[in-house]
């Protein structure tokens, strides 16, 4: 139980820092901050394996949460490239 309030924590502060950096904060609310989050951070540990930087196991680190921070800003840049010109719904 206490492992998934984490996750959704770690998530929840993973996307607010991306949306920071990519200038989304204000138009994004906390289950998109989470979502982007989690998926950022999937995103972030598939770069760090490829770099041969993976950190081992699944603890709570900071290159883990670096590394989920880029991910998520991939995810936003990503996000934005097939929303371009798209009227928000």
């Amino acid at each position: 139980m206490i492992s998934w309030i984490i996750i959704i924590l770690a998530g929840a502060v993973i996307g607010w820092i991306a949306s920071m950096i990519m200038g989304k904060n204000s138009s994004m609310g906390a289950i998109a901050n989470i979502v982007v989050g989690l998926i950022g951070a999937v995103i972030g540990r598939f770069i760090a394996t490829l770099l041969k930087m993976d950190p081992q196991g699944t603890e709570f680190s900071i290159p883990g949460i670096l590394f989920g921070v880029i991910g998520a800003c991939i995810l936003l840049f990503i996000i934005g490239l097939v929303t371009k010109g798209r009227a928000a719904v």
